[in-house]
């Protein structure tokens, strides 16, 4: 069983709508994950506006965060200078403000990795230089 593990929106979406092409492969991932799985209000923000036409998806989110299979426990207004100072780092891949969230949080959540579908985490880094483990289709 895998701990520690960040969810990105890609994958959040792909498990909660069957249509997806992530979709088996994000069910697959769940399925050997250690709950709960932690997030921020960007991803889960991302998530509702991505599956508002998908019936019931955006409650089927709520749900997760509720029932604790997803935590947030990211605090914006502690971090708000260093998600700008990624911003601006990545500023030419671009960085979205929930990615930026995602890599602060590698680096606050030891030994966590990034269940993904993003490529650009491949470019960025924790810590200004570390690499981000990261779990994503190959």
């Amino acid at each position: 069983m895998l701990r520690n593990i960040i969810l990105d929106t890609g994958v959040l979406v792909a498990i909660l709508d069957q249509s997806d092409q992530y979709h088996n492969w994000s069910i697959k991932q769940w399925e050997n994950i250690e709950k709960p799985l932690w997030t921020c209000e960007a991803v889960i923000s991302e998530s509702c506006f991505i599956l508002q036409d998908v019936y019931g998806g955006e409650d089927a989110i709520m749900a997760l965060v509720e029932r604790g299979t997803i935590e947030i426990n990211f605090n914006l207004n502690r971090e708000i200078k260093l998600i700008r100072n990624l911003m601006k780092i990545y500023q030419s891949v671009p960085m979205s403000f929930a990615d930026a969230c995602l890599v602060r949080m590698t680096e606050l959540i030891l030994g966590s990795s990034i269940l993904t579908i993003d490529s650009d985490f491949y470019i960025y880094r924790k810590n200004k230089k570390e690499v981000i483990d990261i779990i994503i289709p190959q």
